[in-house]
């Protein structure tokens, strides 16, 4: 995803010289291509997330498109006042980068951990929060975001994440359908977890003959309720597979949304649970731990169904 995203970068540069990318001292290597194309609208702030931010709302104030980048706990945790008054309430189109969402830095403890970036973020009004969760997601997400007239922030992981396919175009606030099921259950994902729904979804297909129906949310706000009433109409069972808190993430976001309209589904959150994740642990071991990589997924699925 951060080479689709820096690709990304330098096109939207090369179209538009309002566009300004500003790091908090990090992607050394990473960016050597804008820097080189277009030296001066790079800015390295340093260690020092509030003066990003702020640097930021400043440009955008004078009429320049900044986007903002650093590890997305630093992102979003260390700024948050500044981003929520500079820029959220001021209504400015900045487009806040967190690197490395969820536990993408699990190995590095707790304070690389953010697992609150899209909870923080999606309390900020007029905010847009995006997780794309593939390199297809950022690139196509990412000129969108710079086209709006006010804030938005975007999750995206690190090198290597695969790609999967859709008949369906990746707009800001629409989900998207990647697998059509057969039996009432989906799974619904956001950021790179829609992975290893599909993986799940594959498993199911090949060892019992049906299969879940899996829908990426790439979009965590605005909440796409159109496609949750489509989903409402044929799912028995809901599964939200996240890397979020549970506090203020897409499955709460989905909860209110069932609350409020009294759709009654079987729903299940599948994610961290409400607790610092301790020591260095890998992100599989992360995952697993918390039941909510690809063979959990599988076997809630499996759990979800009568055998025929």
């Amino acid at each position: 995803m951060r080479r689709a995203f820096v690709e990304s970068l330098c096109l939207l540069a090369e179209k538009d010289p309002r566009i300004v990318f500003l790091t908090g001292d990090l992607g050394y290597g990473v960016f050597d291509d804008f820097i080189a194309r277009f030296g001066p609208r790079y800015i390295n702030a340093g260690i020092a997330e509030a003066q990003l931010v702020c640097a930021a709302a400043g440009l955008a104030k004078e009429g320049y498109r900044p986007l903002v980048y650093s590890i997305a706990s630093f992102m979003t945790g260390r700024p948050f006042e500044l981003i929520r008054i500079s820029i959220a309430y001021a209504g400015l189109p900045v487009i806040v980068v967190g690197a490395g969402g969820g536990y993408c830095y699990a190995n590095s403890g707790v304070t690389h951990h953010a697992a609150e970036d899209l909870a923080l973020m999606s309390l900020l009004p007029g905010m847009t929060v995006t997780a794309p969760g593939d390199p297809g997601e950022v690139r196509a997400l990412l000129p969108q975001l710079a086209a709006l007239p006010g804030p938005s922030y975007v999750r995206i992981g690190k090198f290597g994440e695969p790609s999967y396919a859709s008949d369906e175009p990746v707009v800001v606030g629409q989900a998207r359908w990647l697998r059509q099921g057969t039996r009432g259950v989906t799974l619904v994902t956001t950021g790179d977890l829609a992975v290893p729904a599909l993986e799940a979804a594959d498993k199911v297909q090949r060892e019992r003959g049906w299969s879940p129906t899996v829908v990426q949310f790439h979009t965590v706000k605005p909440l796409d309720e159109a496609a949750l009433g489509r989903l409402a109409q044929d799912t028995h069972t809901l599964f939200v597979a996240e890397e979020v808190c549970p506090q203020g993430g897409l499955a709460a976001a989905i909860t209110e949304w069932m609350v409020r309209t009294g759709t009654r589904m079987k729903f299940r959150r599948l994610g961290p649970p409400d607790a610092f994740v301790l020591g260095n642990p890998r992100l599989e071991t992360v995952r697993k731990k918390f039941g909510y990589n690809a063979v959990a997924l599988f076997e809630a699925c499996l759990a979800a169904v009568t055998p025929a």
